[in-house]
């Protein structure tokens, strides 16, 4: 039987609509879903970060929510440095801050928000170690990830990234989990508190020999590059330095 091109081209705008309405439905109905998993995935890298779980290792809801119940989010103010205690963390929007121009960095971040959510695990009353956002750009893609550091503010407990778009095989080794590895034990500042973490090129050797290094990633320079400026961008007076600082005068640390 053949059918005429007006046939055709009806039948084929109705069969279009029909799955876009379909598509519609499913994407509103889903929504609520797809928004707990993506904070479930959110919380996960934290605590990948944190060492709490590690990286492959197989979790589910109930264990990963109640890891989650010994760690306390805050919201804290970038540029004062200090935890907005009238801002509610578990209603926190980070896309409702607007953003502003970036200091010159060489972390590739042209924006920020003077607002940001970050994670205090807790031992008891007792703050363990903080977990900070961090992102910025690697060599093809805005790379996104947490930084854990022990409640001494310098020694490095962990580093993860949970969103980034680098070569296979090459800059997206920063999941790693042997090169993550690596991190935990390095010490993020130096003496006089300014951040001395280096990605080097090659070995840098145990944590013992060499304190602020971390190897580089084999084939991936500029990757491992931007993964020392991010870091040293966040550590720093632009990042969550003053936050960092506050906490270490107020006597906790």
């Amino acid at each position: 039987m053949q059918y005429s091109m007006k046939y055709i081209f009806g039948f084929a705008a109705a069969l279009c609509l029909i799955c876009s309405v379909l598509i519609s439905v499913a994407n509103v109905g889903l929504r609520d879903r797809q928004e707990i998993n993506k904070q479930l995935d959110k919380k996960k890298s934290v605590l990948q970060a944190a060492c709490l779980i590690q990286a492959g290792e197989k979790t589910n809801r109930a264990r990963i929510e109640s890891l989650f119940e010994n760690i306390r989010a805050r919201v804290i103010d970038l540029s004062a440095g200090r935890v907005l205690d009238d801002v509610d963390s578990a209603r926190f929007n980070e896309e409702d801050i607007p953003e502003q121009p970036a200091p010159a960095n060489k972390a590739g971040i042209r924006t920020l928000r003077n607002q940001m959510l970050i994670y205090e695990v807790m031992d008891g009353d007792r703050i363990s170690m903080f977990v900070l956002p961090i992102v910025g750009k690697g060599l093809w893609s805005t790379m996104y990830g947490f930084l854990a550091l022990d409640a001494d503010t310098k020694t490095i407990r962990g580093l993860t990234y949970y969103d980034q778009g680098e070569t296979p095989g090459l800059g997206g080794e920063v999941t790693n989990p042997k090169w993550t590895a690596l991190w935990p034990g390095r010490v993020a500042y130096d003496e006089n508190w300014h951040p001395a973490i280096t990605v080097v090129k090659g070995s840098a050797g145990s944590v013992e020999e060499a304190p602020h290094e971390v190897d580089g990633l084999s084939g991936a320079t500029i990757t491992s590059r931007s993964v020392m400026e991010m870091l040293r961008f966040w550590l720093g007076d632009d990042g969550f330095g003053p936050f960092l600082k506050q906490y270490r005068e107020s006597g906790q640390a």
